[in-house]
């Protein structure tokens, strides 16, 4: 363990952090709807100095044989340089796929869109949700600014029309078909405790991470394990305590948003 990892620690044990917040409390988060004109809807998420930006496409597809009568949800997310040094050009690195995987798990596991509604034609055609993620600027806890950016974009989103077998790209007043907003909540593990929103510096320095994604009557729709540390079951009690806690908290924050 590094000299700034002991640090870290050390303070934790004590119930502190650097930056002065308490161990369970988030930074600052701001939302900003639709600031991609471009995307059927949008959302520029910032927790402290991490920043992500999501956007929402429809296109008409095909349907997956096995669901013929259910829409498609897509999420993918690009890692650029100008967030992060440590992000590089060229395939989707681990990291990346990883953090499209949680946010999708969420809001597919929550049961958030209804998609026999996004179908149009069974068996033939159905609208696509497809969710882009991009982080502007990385500080830590990428998982729950684009997760929140994510839901807060589907929330925004309004239907193109569909006329005459093609999409016409005309704004309406038609939104998605949302039945649940899925809040995922991450924790890092310090010194065997829990520390909400890590920052980078803190990420660098924890034994373990969990992400935790509740629906809005506090249901687990979600749970990941992130780095290699150990989770306890009293750990898992805790996170799963705080998500739906804190998931309360940051929905009203995106309800209010819109």
């Amino acid at each position: 363990m590094s000299f700034q990892s002991r640090y870290i620690a050390s303070h934790v044990s004590k119930g502190m952090r650097l930056d002065g917040r308490k161990i369970n409390e988030y930074r600052k988060i701001e939302i900003e709807i639709n600031p991609i004109e471009q995307a059927e809807g949008s959302a520029r998420v910032k927790i402290g100095d991490t920043e992500v930006i999501a956007g929402v496409k429809l296109e008409v597809g095909e349907p997956f044989p096995d669901t013929p009568n259910e829409g498609v949800l897509m999420v993918n997310a690009e890692f650029s340089p100008l967030a992060s040094p440590e992000f590089e050009l060229g395939p989707p690195r681990e990291s990346a796929i990883e953090l499209a995987r949680i946010v999708d798990r969420g809001i597919r596991e929550s049961k958030c869109i209804d998609n026999e509604k996004l179908c149009i034609k069974e068996g033939e055609k159905v609208w696509m949700v497809l969710i882009d993620v991009q982080p502007l600027s990385q500080d830590g806890n990428l998982i729950d600014a684009a997760g929140i950016a994510a839901i807060t974009a589907l929330m925004a989103a309004r239907m193109p029309k569909y006329e005459d077998e093609k999409i016409v790209y005309e704004k309406t007043h038609e939104k998605l078909p949302l039945k649940e907003i899925p809040i995922p909540v991450t924790c890092a593990i310090l010194d065997g405790k829990l520390v909400t929103d890590p920052s980078l510096e803190e990420e660098d320095a924890m034994e373990g991470r969990i992400t935790v994604t509740t629906t809005q009557d506090g249901r687990i729709c979600a749970i990941q394990k992130g780095s290699v540390g150990l989770l306890t079951m009293d750990i898992i009690e805790q996170a799963v305590e705080h998500s739906a806690e804190e998931g309360r908290r940051i929905r009203e924050l995106v309800k209010k948003s819109l």
